[in-house]
């Protein structure tokens, strides 16, 4: 299970504090102007790309009502065997470790795959590689696109290998059990397994675990390293793999610093654009991006609004940075943790986008499957966009309202406004380019504070709506009579490489980092020599060292596990 261990008498974060020092008090509505330009576009949205976390202890995966939800919210991917279990599990035998673990039956990978077809969602799958071989990952691939002709095509090689314990005290929480764990060992192997997996199935892509820019250990140099994580690995292996795998746990201390993170997605894009091309040559164009873990974890918030908030945005800033995949953490997780209060609302601490209906702090949450609002903040996202259609440039004049605009394959223009403002309402006026909207009131597909549904209902014109506060509302625009809308969307100029800056170590995260009290936000001790890749643009405003008040602290030695409240939570 993934672990977090605290050690000593520490005192209580609380939650409310981080939130409280930051809710505005209600007032006047600001005006926010809003421009939408339909004629550029950002690139076309993701055939896959939005994805979600399963993992094999999660027994109620392939439930119907939980198969049904995930379809309606639009999941195109699922991950599996999920996170840090990935690298101790053994898919023949559907075992963990050393077999002495007891996993739920009706979760190996004949079962998992049948709940993606049942979704509509393409697997992706993670190759054990801290306990696993080559040998190993080849017959998984011969098993799942030869002999099932499942056409399983991405395939990562390993899940946070570079949390093994190279780095810092070399306890990590990432199993691996190879001598070398250094970066050079991890490259070479990647090698291996590209080479034995694409024996069985030359159409496999591959894919590098690379540690986040601007998050540790980036840009860290262990005893004995030339150079750190990310440069080692695609020296060796970037002619071997087809994309590389970041996870985004920007956390904050407070609500408004998750809801502002999305802004610097375009500066860790650029740094692994960066690295892609200086070690993949002609090929780097078609190297792609992959998100395959982001959550709010390291926030005050995890199932309450502002989490609903940061769902949508992060997976459409994503999209437009151009990465293909995008998967949330996860389909259920549990809480061993109190819930807290976050702008009046009860958050479970609990990184499931449904409830596993566990019990902490005295406190239970809902019924097993009841959506939390992250699930609508994702499922929002059908609203706006599907497979294919063309994303086009918008902006806001004010952060406090984020903004996406697709262009839809019907000839529409669909329009995202959240509005980030816990308390209050924002006065929107929209202008356009390229697009000419038919005048009247407007469809619109909204999810706002305290709702347990999508509400859809003619609103506003298009080119002014009153947002409520906390909100996501989604404008579905027709082209006025007579107009064909808009000409086909050209694209955007290629966008120019931010100038490196070099930020604190651990401004960005993992959740197993967060969970297990790795140093994510320790400096850079002056013996270690930062690479040039350090900067991305992160802020170190924003470091897992407090963790937003999220972690309940005992005195004492404490073991939590978090998706382990039972057997049969997501486990891994």
């Amino acid at each position: 299970m993934r672990r977090r261990f605290v050690a000593g008498a520490v005192a209580v974060l609380a939650a409310s504090v981080g939130v409280g020092a930051l809710a505005p008090s209600a007032g006047a509505e600001p005006t926010v102007d809003i421009s939408v330009n339909a004629g550029t576009s950002l690139g076309t949205v993701p055939s896959s790309g939005v994805g979600l976390n399963t993992g094999f202890g999660d027994e109620h995966m392939g439930d119907p009502k939980v198969t049904s939800l995930m379809k309606a919210a639009g999941v195109r991917q699922l991950r599996y065997p999920g996170g840090s279990g990935a690298d101790d599990y053994h898919w023949k035998t559907h075992t963990s470790g050393d077999g002495s673990g007891w996993i739920p039956s009706n979760t190996d990978f004949d079962h998992f795959m049948a709940t993606a077809k049942k979704v509509g969602a393409q697997p992706i799958v993670t190759a054990n590689y801290g306990s696993g071989t080559p040998q190993e990952a080849a017959d998984w691939v011969k098993y799942a696109n030869v002999d099932k002709g499942y056409g399983v095509k991405y395939w990562e090689i390993g899940n946070e290998v570079y949390g093994n314990g190279h780095y810092g005290d070399g306890k990590g929480w990432e199993t691996d059990n190879h001598a070398d764990k250094s970066p050079t060992a991890y490259g070479k192997n990647l090698v291996a397994y590209a080479k034995a997996m694409k024996a069985v199935d030359p159409k496999v892509k591959i894919g590098a675990v690379l540690t986040t820019p601007g998050g540790w250990p980036d840009a860290e140099k262990a005893p004995g390293d030339t150079a750190d994580w990310n440069n080692t690995v695609l020296s060796i292996a970037g002619s071997s793999i087809d994309f590389v795998i970041v996870h985004w746990y920007p956390g904050g201390t407070t609500t408004a610093d998750l809801l502002n993170t999305p802004s610097r997605i375009a500066g860790v894009r650029s740094s692994l654009r960066s690295l892609i091309a200086k070690y993949t040559g002609s090929r780097a164009a078609s190297v792609e991006i992959a998100v395959t873990e982001t959550d709010a974890v390291g926030s005050p918030a995890l199932t309450s609004q502002a989490a609903a908030l940061f769902a949508p945005d992060t997976y459409m800033t994503w999209f437009e940075q151009g990465a293909t995949h995008v998967d949330w953490w996860n389909l259920h997780n549990g809480s061993g943790e109190a819930p807290t209060t976050v702008h009046g609302e009860t958050d479970y601490q609990d990184g499931g986008i449904l409830s596993a209906g566990t019990c902490a702090g005295g406190k239970c949450e809902p019924p097993r499957d009841t959506p939390f609002p992250t699930y609508w903040g994702i499922r929002s996202l059908t609203a706006l966009a599907k497979p294919g259609d063309t994303m086009v440039k918008s902006s806001s004049r004010n952060s406090s309202v984020a903004v996406h605009a697709v262009r839809s394959s019907n000839g529409g223009l669909n329009v995202m406004l959240i509005n980030k403002s816990p308390k209050n309402a924002a006065q929107v006026s929209l202008s356009y380019a390229g697009f000419t909207p038919a005048a009247g009131a407007v469809t619109t597909v909204s999810y706002a504070k305290g709702d347990t549904g999508l509400t859809t209902a003619k609103r506003g014109t298009a080119g002014a709506q009153k947002l409520p506060p906390y909100s996501i509302t989604t404008l579905q625009l027709k082209p006025a009579s007579g107009t064909a809308g808009a000409d086909k969307p050209s694209p955007a100029p290629t966008p120019t490489a931010a100038a490196p800056v070099v930020s604190a170590a651990g401004t960005t995260g993992t959740r197993a980092q967060a969970e297990n009290g790795a140093p994510v936000s320790r400096p850079t001790p002056s013996s270690s020599t930062s690479g040039p890749l350090a900067s991305t643009g992160v802020s170190n405003a924003v470091t897992y060292s407090a963790l937003g008040g999220l972690l309940v602290i005992a005195a004492g030695g404490v073991l939590v596990l978090r998706g382990r409240r039972r057997r049969a939570l997501h486990g891994k």
